[in-house]
């Protein structure tokens, strides 16, 4: 045999032997009799290789599954137009927030408020809101998306599928808090309730200081609702199941936000509504845990920052503790709903709710959070403006 002959039948060879490696690689064998078979086709030519045909149960694998696309993308108009009124151009009205597009708020609002009737008046409204997440799209990058249903905008990088399950969630959280709270809670006609989920912690908090004052400690959180004009809440991307309790208590807080609640009620309705809508829930043994932890913890001091609110802003324990007295102190009113309808409509920030809560429940407010912990009843702790009227 001549060497270009050899030459040719090596090469014959070693080609066959890869072709037939890769073919089992791409079959469903066992991994132990695929390491067999490999093993054969480089130590017997030509015979090894035919094993890759001789197996019946051989059978070419799957193809890797293929991410869904995302929705093609809107651009953000550059103006607003709506039938007899002016335009309203976008880029006029846009401030920088800590690298996010804000709109000036209160200009849509005086724009809108030309229309000629309430549904107008209101369509001028969504669209701007609708501009403005747009532009939000735009800013967090090519995979953000807003997904528009009849009752929510969801602005996300989530897969499409994950989207509509949120804004599906939103419409029945938005039934089931009006339906709760019935005779309190309020979504205005005609509006939709918005979610933005951002990509990052990072993004998160660069995104809600714009609503934070410039100076101070506060709390780290999951969730936030915030109404600069605009009334949204915003979250962080996680699985769908970790978002709904977060995305309850929002809403909750957007359906009571024309109330203007003292801050420690509306927190305290948030919570309880969230653990109904969401089916979220707390073990016996964190019950009790958090009990201790509420004895060491109240005292006249704490309790007065509890009242104005100053409380749900600490870094420290107070913080999930003052969410869980709200929740307490909510759960005992709202076994009889009409009385405490009565308070929740009446209630003041300016005194924590205490001249309502003598009116419609005949209670002292200072004296229900003892009995709430199980203390005695304690004079110094209703709520005392004097001594925090400093406070937001």
């Amino acid at each position: 045999m001549s060497s270009s002959t050899a030459f040719i039948v090596l090469f014959v060879l070693v080609a066959w032997n890869i072709w037939t490696t890769r073919r089992v690689v791409q079959l469903k064998f066992p991994d132990h009799q695929r390491a067999v078979i490999i093993i054969m086709i480089w130590l017997v030519p030509v015979l090894g290789g035919l094993f890759s045909f001789l197996d019946p149960a051989g059978r070419r694998r799957a193809p890797p599954p293929r991410i869904a696309a995302p929705p093609e993308r809107e651009s953000a108009p550059q103006e607003l137009a709506l039938p007899g009124l002016p335009s309203f151009a976008i880029g006029e009205h846009l401030f920088d927030g800590q690298g996010f597009p804000i709109l000036d708020w209160k200009q849509l609002a005086a724009w809108s408020a030309s229309a000629p009737d309430a549904g107008q008046r209101a369509a001028a409204v969504e669209l701007g809101r609708r501009a403005w997440l747009l532009l939000m799209q735009e800013t967090l990058g090519p995979h953000a998306h807003v997904l528009e249903t009849d009752d929510a905008w969801v602005l996300s990088s989530y897969e499409p599928k994950v989207a509509q399950a949120a804004a599906r969630f939103m419409t029945t959280a938005r039934q089931r808090i009006a339906k709760l709270l019935d005779g309190v809670a309020h979504f205005p006609a005609g509006t939709r309730s918005i979610l933005v989920v951002l990509d990052s912690q990072e993004q998160y908090y660069r995104y809600i200081t714009n609503y934070y004052p410039d100076e101070g400690e506060f709390a780290f959180s999951s969730g936030m609702f915030v109404d600069p004009g605009c009334p949204h809440f915003v979250t962080v991307t996680d699985d769908l199941t970790n978002i709904e309790p977060v995305i309850a208590h929002e809403m909750t807080h957007s359906a009571l936000a024309y109330l203007e609640l003292p801050r420690w009620l509306d927190e305290g309705i948030a919570v309880s509504t969230e653990h109904r809508v969401s089916a979220s829930h707390r073990h016996v043994s964190q019950q009790l845990e958090t009990m201790s932890r509420h004895l060491e913890f109240w005292n006249t001091e704490r309790m007065q920052e509890f009242w104005s609110g100053e409380s749900f802003h600490r870094t420290d324990d107070g913080n999930a503790l003052s969410y869980d007295l709200a929740q307490g102190i909510v759960a005992l009113l709202g076994r009889e709903w009409t009385s405490f309808t009565r308070f929740v409509l009446g209630a003041k920030r300016d005194d924590a709710g205490a001249a309502a809560a003598r009116a419609a429940l005949n209670l002292d407010l200072g004296e229900l959070a003892a009995a709430t912990l199980r203390f005695p009843a304690r004079k110094d702790w209703s709520p005392n403006p004097s001594a925090w009227r400093h406070a937001d």
